[in-house]
């Protein structure tokens, strides 16, 4: 049922590689989950991450977990207990803001794999140092944007990335130019707006246009 940090990198990073996006989802209401993931995964987006903020969280991946040639994961995991209702709801991986050992041993023991936060190089060698090499850089461009990502990239070019936190249309391809970069995370394919009308031939406009994107 465990599993090491290698394997849950070598996942994490294979999820990573099927599509240049992941839609970082806030779910109000959970009875949008299903249609919305369908349209993702239809417009060529099928990792989905959603966010643990909300009450209907942990019912969104549920209903998300049955879409076929959908990978649900949770995001905004901070703690055991977190992980462990994320796995119990049918989550196949995790991605959390920063790390902590218990939070990582959580992951770890529940063998859920982990797409772990990290903004400076003291963070991502930590990290590195217990044996993740697929990492989220977390606040992106709070962080400095595409051009500290590529900076880290120097010293530490065996540690890749999915950069989330202000990423848009506008900037995602200076991100995915970067050879540690194989995907980025973003809120904007489905906005709230459209997910509350029950507009999923826009987001799945929005999720194929997205899918095109490219350093």
């Amino acid at each position: 049922m465990g599993m090491t940090p290698q394997d849950a990198s070598r996942r994490t990073r294979e999820l990573c590689g099927l599509a240049p996006v992941i839609p970082v989802l806030v779910i109000e209401d959970a009875g949008k989950a299903r249609p919305l993931a369908e349209a993702l995964v239809a417009g060529g987006l099928p990792v989905l991450e959603v966010t643990l903020r909300t009450p209907a969280a942990l019912e969104a991946i549920r209903a998300m977990a049955e879409v076929p040639g959908g990978h649900v994961g949770a995001g905004t995991l901070i703690s055991g207990d977190d992980v462990r209702a994320a796995k119990a709801a049918g989550a196949t991986f995790g991605v959390s803001p920063g790390a902590t050992d218990a939070l990582l041993q959580a992951c770890e023991d529940e063998g859920l794999p982990l797409l772990a936060g990290a903004a400076t190089a003291s963070e991502a060698m930590r990290l590195l140092a217990r044996g993740y090499d697929m990492l989220k850089f977390f606040p992106a461009e709070a962080s400095g944007g595409a051009a500290a990502l590529k900076a880290l990239g120097g010293p530490l070019p065996q540690i890749s990335f999915c950069p989330t936190g202000g990423v848009s249309p506008a900037n995602a391809g200076d991100y995915l130019k970067l050879g540690t970069v194989p995907c980025v995370g973003g809120s904007w394919i489905a906005p709230a707006g459209l997910v509350a009308s029950g507009d999923w031939g826009a987001i799945e406009a929005k999720a194929r246009e997205a899918a095109g994107l490219s350093g």
